[in-house]
């Protein structure tokens, strides 16, 4: 096993976009219940891309995903945030940051779906509503308009008023990317977002992440590897808290650099 640990290479770095990134980490730090999660994070995600997450159970790969829309100290108090999260040039951690507002540009997959206790269109609609839209004829677009982006609409168009909570587990995540593009984001971030699906189903999610990255950036941590080499444009492995390395699917996972990238790829750190 090897202790030490390069950071982000200059290599890693010429990849970054001359266009300003949807999501820019500066010199970010992590502290939970003392524990220094985080360490030193710089990153610049490319826009319209899927970029993947990848490392060994433990590493802080989800704190990671979570210092993106704030959840990492909205689940945990004890939560210590140091440097800059950056999304479209506005830092999520300056004193006084609307986080409604933020949180509005960002799609979340959790592991598990979970719909809201209400019918499908209710589930879609939920969002546009919340931020003040009330026309009936504008939410029926909506609805009907993103349940086609993520394939869902002729399987449900004759039961729109039925729970959402009767559909398939497959269909609920669905259902839930549908309720997060309603209102619009540029973001898309998903936590392990296949993991609880069936080989059918996860395909069907790849797929579409694979097809909505012309419209938004996504942002994946997955453990396994295989959907991060189908999926994803970039890869950052993280190890202890650490970026190891950053670029190019192909780059990271067949030609690593790192020693420790190697042996993780290899399977033998898991």
């Amino acid at each position: 096993m090897h202790t030490s640990i390069s950071l982000q290479t200059e290599e890693a770095q010429d990849i970054i976009p001359v266009s300003t990134p949807h999501i820019e980490i500066k010199d970010l730090n992590v502290y939970i219940e003392g524990q220094h999660i985080l360490k030193n994070i710089n990153l610049a995600i490319p826009n319209n891309s899927v970029t993947s997450i990848i490392g060994p159970s433990g590493c802080g790969k989800t704190t990671l995903l979570k210092t993106l829309n704030r959840l990492v100290d909205e689940d945990n108090k004890s939560v210590v945030v140091k440097g800059s999260v950056l999304v479209n040039g506005e830092d999520v951690y300056a004193p006084g940051a609307e986080i409604t507002h933020l949180r509005k540009k960002m799609g979340l997959l959790s592991q598990r779906p979970f719909p809201l206790p209400m019918s499908i269109f209710d589930n879609v609609a939920y969002g546009p509503r919340i931020h003040g839209e009330r026309r009936k004829a504008v939410l029926k677009e909506i609805v009907e308009t993103q349940l086609r982006n993520v394939g869902l609409w002729e399987e449900v168009k004759d039961r729109l008023s039925s729970s959402a909570t009767n559909l398939s587990i497959g269909q609920q995540q669905r259902l839930c990317l549908a309720r997060g593009l309603a209102v619009e984001p540029e973001i898309i971030l998903g936590d392990e977002s296949t993991s609880a699906l069936d080989p059918l189903s996860t395909q069907t999610i790849e797929n579409l992440l694979i097809r909505l990255k012309d419209d938004y950036t996504i942002v994946l941590v997955t453990h396994i590897l295989r959907q991060a080499r189908r999926v994803s444009d970039y890869i950052v492995f993280v190890y202890g808290g650490e970026i190891v390395e950053f670029g190019k699917t192909e780059d990271v996972l067949l030609h690593p650099k790192n020693e420790i990238t190697k042996e993780y790829i290899k399977g033998f750190i898991s």
